[in-house]
């Protein structure tokens, strides 16, 4: 894999992008005098499908991890910095927790898991909007062994109704009965300052570990091999989005046109996946680059961008240890 471009770009903060305005210049309510500056890392747990990512990004008010529809679209313990005057929080946003003997889940299971052992605080995230069930007692049973910090979050709450909201918070008070509880709606953005308050309280002094305008310490190749299998996960259905990966093959910076070349290839299981990702006569394929092409130029601002796809075939590759160690961190 071949990269060619300037070295800024292998840090990623909100200077790089164009949307540098913030919704909430500072989600801040104000500290004392006598206040010191704190610094936590933070685990986000859930089951598939809780809104994990959107949390994540709608704190970072950036998009730091993708989303769709498919469950288990995160596959690694992503990370988002969120900064302000109280210190610096740094978020991991792990695979959703699911039961499931396959080689991948068990690999997806594992960067959870992990992710809880090497954090300051974790923030659990729950659905009320499903029942609680033999998922979401596995992972407060893990929580329960941990003498980590923990946060409880209701998400969804723009949808929920009162016996679900409260059949949840009866399932918390039941098995992780000395956490904090918060209720939210990352997607409407109510209640994050709540549960930012709530990671403060708990944060450790420290030093920012990061500078102050981050907002992901992701490398840029996963960057956007991530924006791309977005856009294709959430042209396909049925199995197809489960199986797809994207190998960033080259970037390359061209001074003399001051263009950023990117060439990609979005990976399947089998040739009969291939002509539904390339789409009739290229639709599908067409339409995954120019949806990405925006999000991708962000990271590279004042830069001209040519995005180069293509489409293979490798089988089982989800059995294939290979290929698990090189996608999955």
């Amino acid at each position: 894999m071949l990269f060619f471009f300037p070295t800024e770009y292998l840090f990623i903060s909100k200077a790089f992008c164009h949307c540098v305005g913030r919704k909430h210049p500072i989600r801040y309510t104000g500290i004392s005098e006598e206040s010191f500056m704190k610094c936590a890392t933070i685990a986000i747990i859930g089951r598939p499908s809780a809104g994990k990512s959107t949390l994540l990004n709608t704190i970072c008010e950036m998009k730091v991890s993708i989303t769709a529809s498919t469950p288990q679209t995160t596959r690694n313990a992503i990370r988002g910095i969120y900064t302000d005057p109280r210190g610096q929080l740094i978020f991991t946003d792990t695979p959703g927790y699911h039961l499931s003997d396959k080689t991948m889940n068990k690999r997806l299971q594992d960067t959870a898991i992990r992710s809880l052992e090497e954090c300051d605080v974790v923030l659990y995230i729950i659905d009320a909007k499903r029942s609680a069930g033999e998922e979401e007692k596995a992972i407060t049973d893990l929580l329960a062994k941990i003498k980590t910090p923990i946060v409880s979050c209701i998400n969804k709450s723009d949808i929920l109704t009162n016996g679900e909201h409260e059949e949840a918070k009866a399932f918390l008070a039941e098995q992780l009965p000395t956490s904090p509880v918060i209720t939210t709606s990352a997607k409407l953005d109510e209640g994050v300052d709540d549960i930012l308050i709530e990671l403060f309280k708990l944060a450790p002094e420290g030093e920012l570990l990061y500078p102050a305008d981050a907002y992901t310490d992701q490398p840029v190749e996963f960057r956007v091999s991530e924006i791309i299998r977005e856009k294709a996960i959430n042209l396909v259905t049925e199995e197809i989005p489960h199986a797809i990966y994207v190998t960033v093959e080259e970037i390359e910076y061209k001074e003399e046109t001051n263009t950023i070349w990117v060439r990609a290839a979005i990976i399947v299981e089998r040739d009969s996946q291939k002509g539904i990702v390339v789409g009739k006569g290229g639709a599908n394929i067409k339409k995954i680059r120019e949806r990405s092409t925006p999000e991708i130029r962000d990271i590279f601002p004042g830069k001209k961008l040519q995005l180069d796809l293509r489409v293979k075939a490798q089988d089982k590759w989800r059995n294939n240890s290979i290929v698990l160690d090189k996608i999955l961190r």
